[in-house]
Formats: structure tokens, C-alpha cells, sequence
């Protein structure tokens, strides 16, 4: 059944207040966070060459756009908080729900707090003059980040929203800014689109192997489309809206991280791109060397800490609503009645992240990254499939959003995520990470089976609202 009427009330109290520009804003700023200020290193490192870096993020893009596609009909069916715990449960039982919070809180945001804390550090160091060239060093400040970070989000500090909307703007006129200049550098960096002699490209699968293995670590710059999830409840007519506030804006995050990477390209060249610490930084500071380099480091920093509180923001309520489920540990259902902040999950994402950043080592952002992507690429798969499963399993489920091309399009999605998660299995630079992610995700499973898989459920168990 497609609703077609655009002022439908729902039970949970959700106004339809946002329109097609609203929620094309949404989206690219839920897209654009801090990967593609240091994940272009990565990418440009695996696939060896500036042609076949480009169309990683090609690709790696049009997988995006499929997977934003799937998730905002699933977002019309799961307009809450917790959106994506509560379909895989309904979708496969409480396993899968209970394996994408646990591994979410332990693995996939607490590593990016990791990464993301590393990244705001070592910008920072740039911006005030002292690179941070020790790692360690930088792990410390990054800590010194997160504790803060914690501490103010206990204390139910609610300035968090505004840091945002300050952030997403310091994000795009840093992007914006590393183009124009590329666009009027005139200056010789190495060769930047050489491609390989023909007797060294990579051809049929191999070619295909290496595309997918650069599209892991670009996959973490293109993480928050899935965030979808949680508009469409909010919008106005959105068979139409948000249909096309995904596409808008996942095509324009593409645009601009297209450019961006032909602009850190054309400023550093390839091997520059590889080796850089401090990707934005080192690219203004090719065309810009009397403190261009320190401004867009501060501009980054800025951004990360933005990103950083966001998570805390975010990621402690999926912890506490999965022990509202009777599925987690009932110290994380508990509020602080002072502050009215869920405090042990805060503390449980914190402390994880803070293991997660000194458990590394020195290469704390390659390490997490991949692990991330990989933990988060095999939800990310389950999540698409699992919207073929309802539509199965509940025929007469209420859409606000029907996608075209069904089931073509979420087949496409979770065909994408496969080839991700096999070329990080095959590639051997990645192998070892990815393979330590399946044994997490396996232990989460064991955890499940001997604490909670008899639970019935706790008092304010999950429900969906149609």
C-alpha cells in the first residue's frame, strides 16, 4: 500500500515539517564528516595510480547512492531512533539486531572516535604551527579529546546541535577551497593522471579487486547516507521528497569529493597524497604556502571536533535502547536522573574508543579504518537485504516511500557491499584487519548466546509505528 497523503499523522507525534531542499541538506551533512580530509591517502596508496583512485570514489559513490536509495524506503517504515537495530531484529530475529549494536558500539563508532580524535589532533598541531609527527603524541591529545568529550556529554551539555550546523559549513568551504586552488595552481608536483604502462595494468578481476579494496577505506568518508534512516518521517510529501533529497545529495557529496581529489592530486601529486599526514593542510599549503595550510588545518579540526561530539550524541542511545529491548545488560538502561543522559552506555563508547586508539599502535587510522568499514559494510548488507525480507515477510506494511526498480536496486546495494568485504578479504594489506573483524562479530555472538538469548525483553521493549 504507497500512502500518498503528505499530512499523515503518525502515533509517535512526527511533524512532516522538512522539504526537498531541507533534505538534501540533511544528507550531505550526514555524509560529509572528516574521511575525505585523510582516507584519499589510503585509497590513493591501494589502488596505486591517480586514474584508478578516481574511480574508486566513482564506484564507491554509485554504491552509496544505491544503498541511500534502499534506506530511505526503509527509513518511511522506521522513522525512529534505533531505526536500523529495529529492522534487522524484525527482519531476522533478535541475533542480528543485538550483533549490529554490540559490534556498532564496540567496533564500528568507537573506532571512528578513535580516528576521528587522531585526525582533530593532528590538524590541531598544524593549526597552531607543531605538527604532531610523534604518533604517540598524537593518540594522547586524542584521548585528552574523548575524555573531555565524555565528561561534557554525561553532563548533558546541549550545545552539541550547534557545533553541527557550524561544522558543515567549515567542511564545505575547506572542500570548495582545495578545488580553487588546484584549479589555479600553477606549480609542478609529480605527473598527477599517468597512467601505467600497458604491460603493468591490471586487468579483469584483478583491476576489479583493487577498485573494491580502494572503495574500503573511501567508504568511511561516504558513511552517514544510511542516516536516511531516520528522516522520512519528518518530510513532506516523501514518496517525492525524499527520493530526491538522497540523490540530490549523495550526487553532490560525489561532485565534491571528485573534485577534491583531483584538487589534492593536481596540489601534491600522487606519492604526495600517499605520504601526506595531514591531506588538506599539505594541499593548500602547495598553493598557498604563507599560512593557507595552518587556516584549513584549524577549519579541519574544527570539523572533527564537530564530528567527535556527534557521536556521543548518537551512539549511546542505540546502546541504551538495546537494553530497553531486554537484550543488553541493565545498567545500560538507567538515566542519570540528574542529568538525564544515558550514562553507562557514554562511558562503555568512550572507554572503547580510548582501548581501541592505543591497541592500534602507531598506524591507528589505517588499522581502524578498514576495521570499520568492513564491521559496518557487513551491516550495511544485512540492512539492504533485510528490506526484500519485510517486504516478503509483511506484504501490507505501510510505505511512504517506494523505491523504483524493486528489487533491483537493494540487490545492486548489498551485490556492492559483498564485493567490499571480499576484496578486503583478498587484498593482502587488508586480510589480517578483516579478518580480525569477523572474529569480533563472532564474539559478539557468543556474548549474545550466553547472556541473552533467552531474555523475553525488557518493560519498554522497541516498537515499530506505522
Amino acid at each position: 500500500m504507497i500512502v500518498h497523503d503528505e499530512q499523515i499523522s503518525r502515533p509517535d507525534g512526527l511533524k512532516r515539517v522538512l522539504g526537498p531542499i531541507d533534505t538534501t541538506c540533511v544528507v550531505i551533512g550526514s555524509i560529509i564528516g572528516v574521511g575525505i580530509f585523510f582516507s584519499p591517502s589510503q585509497v590513493a596508496a591501494i589502488a596505486g595510480s591517480a586514474n584508478l583512485a578516481l574511480l574508486a570514489w566513482a564506484v564507491g559513490g554509485g554504491i552509496a547512492l544505491l544503498g541511500a536509495l534502499t534506506f530511505a524506503e526503509l527509513g518511511g517504515l522506521y522513522p525512529r531512533t534505533g531505526g536500523q537495530y529495529i529492522i534487522l531484529r524484525d527482519a531476522y530475529g533478535p541475533l542480528p539486531g543485538f550483533l549490529y549494536v554490540f559490534c556498532n558500539a564496540t567496533a564500528v563508532q568507537a573506532g571512528a572516535i578513535a580516528v576521528i580524535g587522531v585526525i582533530c589532533a593532528r590538524n590541531l598541531g598544524v593549526a597552531i604551527g607543531h605538527p604532531l609527527d610523534n604518533p604517540t603524541l598524537a593518540s594522547l591529545i586524542a584521548a585528552l579529546l574523548i575524555i573531555g568529550l565524555v565528561t561534557s556529554n554525561i553532563l548533558g551539555v546541549k550545545w552539541g546541535s550547534r557545533i553541527q550546523n557550524i561544522t558543515v559549513f567549515a567542511k564545505i568551504i575547506t572542500l570548495l577551497t582545495v578545488t580553487v586552488l588546484a584549479m589555479t595552481f600553477d606549480g609542478s608536483p609529480e605527473p598527477v593522471i599517468e597512467a601505467p604502462e600497458p604491460n603493468e595494468s591490471p586487468r579483469g578481476m584483478a583491476l576489479l579487486g583493487i577498485i573494491f579494496a580502494a572503495i574500503v577505506p573511501a567508504f568511511f568518508a561516504f558513511g552517514g547516507w544510511q542516516q536516511a534512516l531516520w528522516i522520512g518521517g519528518e518530510v513532506r510529501n516523501p514518496r517525492r521528497n525524499v527520493p530526491f533529497g538522497i540523490i540530490t545529495g549523495v550526487l553532490v557529496v560525489v561532485i565534491l569529493y571528485l573534485l577534491a581529489n583531483w584538487a589534492y592530486l593536481t596540489l601534491l601529486g600522487h606519492a604526495g597524497v600517499v605520504q601526506s599526514k595531514a591531506l588538506a593542510a599539505d594541499a593548500v599549503s602547495a598553493a598557498w604556502p604563507a599560512g593557507g595550510g595552518r587556516v584549513i588545518a584549524g577549519a579541519v579540526a574544527i570539523s572533527a571536533f564537530g564530528v567527535l561530539n556527534a557521536q556521543f550524541l548518537a551512539g549511546p542511545r542505540l546502546i541504551y535502547g538495546l537494553a530497553c529491548d531486554g537484550r543488553f545488560f541493565r545498567i545500560f538502561r538507567k538515566v542519570d536522573k540528574k542529568h538525564g543522559t544515558p550514562l553507562a552506555a557514554i562511558i562503555l563508547l568512550g572507554a572503547m574508543a580510548l582501548v581501541l586508539l592505543f591497541a592500534a599502535g602507531e598506524n591507528v587510522i589505517g588499522k581502524l579504518t578498514i576495521g570499520v568499514v568492513f564491521i559496518d559494510g557487513v551491516f550495511f548488507a544485512l540492512t539492504g537485504a533485510a528490506l526484500i525480507v519485510l517486504r516478503m515477510k509483511r506484504p501490507n506494511m505501510e510505505h511512504s516511500v517506494r523505491m523504483p526498480l524493486f528489487p533491483l536496486v537493494p540487490g545492486l546495494f548489498v551485490l556492492g557491499e559483498i564485493g567490499i568485504l571480499t576484496a578486503a578479504l583478498m587484498h593482502s594489506d587488508l586480510r589480517a584487519i578483516a579478518i580480525n573483524s569477523v572474529l569480533w562479530i563472532a564474539v559478539a555472538g557468543v556474548l549474545y548466546v550466553v547472556f541473552f538469548r533467552k531474555k523475553e525483553g525488557g518493560e519498554t521493549k522497541l516498537k515499530v509505528e506505522s
